[in-house]
This record gives C-alpha cells, sequence and structure tokens, in this order.
C-alpha cells in the first residue's frame, strides 16, 4: 500500500466523519466548523487527482467565502434552546423515506455505471493543472473569457451604482 493510497483512505475517512458530525452536531456553529473540515478533505482529493485549480478553488469560495457567511448568518440569528422547532415523529419518518428514496436513486443511477474502468491518473495526468487550464482560458477561449470578465465589471458597477446613497 503506498503513500498515495494511505493518504486517500486518511482523507475519505476525515471527509466522511466530519459531514457525519455536520449532520449530527447539535450547535450549528460546529457544524459549520465540520463542513469547512470536510471542504479541506474534498480539496485533499482534489490535489490527489492532480486537480491543483479545483482544490484552491474549494478552499478560497467554499471553505473560505461561503462558510464565513454561514458563520455570520448563524451568529447574527443566535440559535438558541429556546427557538429549536419541537421534534415531530411524522418528520422524522418522512426524512427516513425521502432518504431511503435517495439512497434508491442513487444506487440505480451507479449500478449501470462503468467505475471500474476510468482511472484517475494520480501521478502523471495533466489535466488538472492550473497551467493547462490558463493555456486553455488565454488560446482558445479568450473571447468568452473577455466577455465574462465585462459582464462582471459591469455588475460590479451596476452594483455600486444601486448601492450608492441620493
Amino acid at each position: 500500500m503506498g503513500v498515495t493510497q494511505i493518504l486517500f483512505w486518511v482523507l475519505t475517512v476525515l471527509a466522511l466523519g466530519s459531514a457525519l458530525m455536520v449532520v449530527t452536531s447539535r450547535n450549528p456553529v460546529y457544524s459549520v466548523l465540520y463542513l469547512i473540515l470536510c471542504f479541506f478533505a474534498i480539496s485533499g482529493h482534489y490535489i490527489l487527482m492532480n486537480a491543483q485549480f479545483l482544490a484552491v478553488v474549494n478552499i478560497i469560495v467554499y471553505a473560505g467565502a461561503i462558510m464565513v457567511l454561514f458563520l455570520f448568518v448563524i451568529m447574527l440569528m443566535n440559535l438558541n434552546a429556546s427557538v429549536e422547532p419541537q421534534k415531530n415523529k411524522w418528520l422524522k419518518i418522512a426524512g427516513a423515506i425521502a432518504g431511503g428514496c435517495l439512497l434508491l436513486v442513487l444506487v440505480a443511477a451507479f449500478k449501470d455505471a462503468d467505475i471500474k474502468t476510468q482511472l484517475v491518473q494520480t501521478k502523471d495526468g495533466e489535466i488538472g493543472l492550473i497551467n493547462n487550464l490558463g493555456m486553455a482560458l488565454f488560446k482558445d477561449y479568450v473571447v468568452p473569457f473577455e466577455i465574462s470578465s465585462v459582464l462582471f465589471l459591469s455588475a460590479m458597477v451596476g452594483a455600486v451604482v444601486i448601492g450608492k446613497k441620493e
């Protein structure tokens, strides 16, 4: 068993364990922190698959910006036990049925999938490298890239104009 496999299994156990703790944790702040840990473990999987750009974007966007937003919302809502909704056994049954239906759909979708013949290139693959992504963006897709940058610039200017006081 190589170092890559050991690291894969450690990251997998970390991701699954922290995802389970997100769902089972009673404190919403702890749930957000466990979700950040899960995102870091997923980014580790991206790095193992030689997709550095996805790993960096996952850390910056999800573990950084979105989780900070979640923390601010949770802290502003001031959640405590007095505002927690009452437990209803019918909601638990409905949740179990919905989870079972989701499991059934996933098993049906993956039953015919051809997963075993497709292997990830962990050491010599060059698909997810940032250098290759930059070359593709600035050679093959330069016009759509520039159009999207002008669109984002106009959206930022529009947000400033709308938010400006009279």
